[in-house]
This record gives C-alpha cells, sequence and structure tokens, in this order.
C-alpha cells in the first residue's frame, strides 16, 4: 500500500510535474486524494521540533524526516477510521499521523491513536503537543513492553518500530509485537518497522524468526513494504527497514491473559549485545520545551562593558 506521498516522490523523480499538489486514487473511484507535499512536510517538521532526542542505550534511533512524511501518509491510510495502538514510539510516526489530519493536509487517518512507551519523556511530549494543537484523538501512557498489558479497551491494528534485536534473533521485536497483538485482542492487524538489508546476515534472521513467531500466534504477513526508511545512525547509515505487515487470521483466538515477559532468554542482548532490560521507566526530570535549546547546552560569555 504505497500512498499518495510516495506515489508522487516516485512520479517526480522523473517528471516535471509540481509537488505542491499531489493526487492519488482513493478506495472510491469517484474521489481523489490529494496531499501537499510542502505543508505535509513542514508539519511534520513541528512534530520533529517537540520529540526529545533519542536514547541509544535503549536502541532509539529516529528516523529521517522525509521518511517520516512518507511514512505517516501510509499509515494514516492504512488505519484510516480505525483505533491504534502505537507499542513505543520515539520517531514520533503517531503525532505526525495525528497531526497531519487535525490540520487538514490528510482528510484520512485513525479514528483514535494511544502510545504506549516506558519513556516519560516521549508520552509528555505527545500529550503536550496533542493539548497544544487541540487534538482530542491523541493520547499517551507510560508503559514497559516486559509488563503485563491490563485489559481494557482493544485497538483495530497497531504500530510498532522496536528495538531490531541484532543481537538476540529478533526477540526483542517479538516482545514488542506480542503487546501489540494483545492490544488488538488477536484479531486485528499490524506494521513492523524492521530492520531490512540485503547485505548484512542479521536482518534476514530476526525477519525469519519474527515472521515465526506471528504464525505461532495466529498472525500472517499480510504485505511486506521492502527498505522504506533511512536514519540517523552514524555507525550503519546505510542500513534502512521496512515495513512489516501482519494480520490475524480468521477466527484466531488470544494465548490467554497477558503475562510479565520474564524468560531470560528472552531477555539476554534486548537493547544490544550484552544490553538486557534494567529500567522500568525513563523518567522526564523536568518538563522541557523541546523546540528550543536547553538551558544546560550553552552559557553565556558576556561583552566586556567596563568602559561603560
Amino acid at each position: 500500500m504505497i500512498g499518495a506521498l510516495a506515489r508522487a516522490v516516485n512520479r517526480l523523480r522523473g517528471t516535471r510535474e509540481s509537488p505542491s499538489s499531489l493526487a492519488s486514487p482513493s478506495a472510491h473511484p469517484t474521489e481523489r486524494r490529494r496531499v501537499d507535499l510542502r505543508k505535509a512536510i513542514n508539519a511534520v517538521s513541528d512534530v520533529v521540533q517537540n520529540r526529545p532526542r533519542p536514547l541509544r542505550v535503549f536502541d532509539q534511533i529516529h528516523m529521517k524526516t522525509g521518511d517520516m512524511v512518507l511514512q505517516s501518509e501510509m499509515i494514516a491510510d492504512w488505519a484510516d477510521g480505525k483505533r491504534l495502538a502505537f507499542i513505543g514510539d520515539g520517531d514520533a510516526i503517531s503525532v505526525c499521523v495525528a497531526y497531519l489530519k487535525a490540520r487538514g493536509v490528510l482528510t484520512f487517518g485513525p479514528s483514535h491513536i494511544t502510545v504506549f512507551d516506558f519513556d516519560e519523556r516521549t508520552v509528555e511530549a505527545v500529550m503536550n503537543f496533542a493539548d497544544r494543537e487541540g487534538i482530542p484523538n491523541l493520547d499517551a501512557r507510560l508503559y514497559n513492553v516486559l509488563d503485563a498489558m491490563e485489559p481494557g479497551e482493544l485497538y483495530d491494528c497497531f504500530y510498532t518500530n522496536p528495538p531490531w534485536g541484532a543481537s538476540n534473533g529478533g526477540e526483542s521485536v517479538n516482545a514488542f509485537v506480542e503487546r501489540g497483538m494483545e492490544a488488538t485482542g488477536h484479531i486485528g492487524e499490524g506494521v513492523v518497522v524492521i530492520a531490512d538489508d540485503d547485505d548484512l546476515p542479521w536482518p534476514k534472521q530476526v525477519l525469519a524468526n519474527v515472521q515465526r513467531f506471528a504464525s505461532e500466534h495466529g498472525f500472517y504477513v499480510s504485505k511486506m513494504q521492502r527498505k522504506l526508511h533511512e536514519y540517523h545512525l552514524d555507525d550503519a547509515p546505510e542500513l534502512k527497514s521496512c515495513n512489516l505487515y501482519l494480520a490475524a487470521l480468521p477466527q484466531n483466538q488470544p494465548p490467554g491473559l497477558s503475562a510479565p515477559i520474564t524468560d531470560p532468554n528472552r531477555l539476554e542482548n534486548f537493547y544490544g549485545l550484552s544490553q538486557r532490560p534494567t529500567v522500568r521507566y525513563v523518567r522526564a526530570r523536568k518538563r522541557l520545551d523541546y523546540g528550543v535549546a536547553h538551558e544546560d547546552e550553552y552559557e553565556l560569555e558576556w561583552l566586556d562593558r567596563g568602559s561603560e
């Protein structure tokens, strides 16, 4: 499901078509979805200004802004009219999707979005942005995927861009996928953003293990969009990720109540080599305005006014 922006960008590479107003066929033949690329990029830049900086120790790596624009449009189209749960969201794709619709850049998108994240900075950034921009259908909750997911209102679909599991065969990915499945009552759909590289062995092993895990839990791979996203990743700048779409099998049944993840084998190398999870939550020390420089990032050297 390549969306309007992605199709338009592909067309623009070989044509002189103006990017200011982009159109693509919608689900209804009599309608055409039009997206203003400039407005979309500017809206996503507002979100990027608002999100906290990544913590690499927890494998938080931000997607590049251009790919965020395309990803947000595709996810908004995929989850149009549905209740969408984000299992972690350091990239702030959730905010982009909600904001693009709230600003009228997109005429489609989820009916409601909830972000579940163990980083209080992310939760506060989502809630503050939703409050400031008047987006009532966007909220966030402090939650660690290693804890059991409390019973509550179910979602139609889930989205996750988890730690990619280079050192644990994708077991960290499976933990986030498991919580996404639970959020949908094992009868919904999901998008998993995961490493995708033809030259490295570990992304293939992770993809295979995640697909096996999905199958064992009553889900199948309905689609895969390869090598879509780039990241601000100093040690592997060429590494890309794909969208792996999962869907529940008909009459799928949940395996039981949600339970904490405590198996040592599942926790080994969770955030990278020799990095087991030891932190329940990342707490925000103070409320920050992420659009401006923090006071601890700079100091002032005053002009010499001794002669005045």
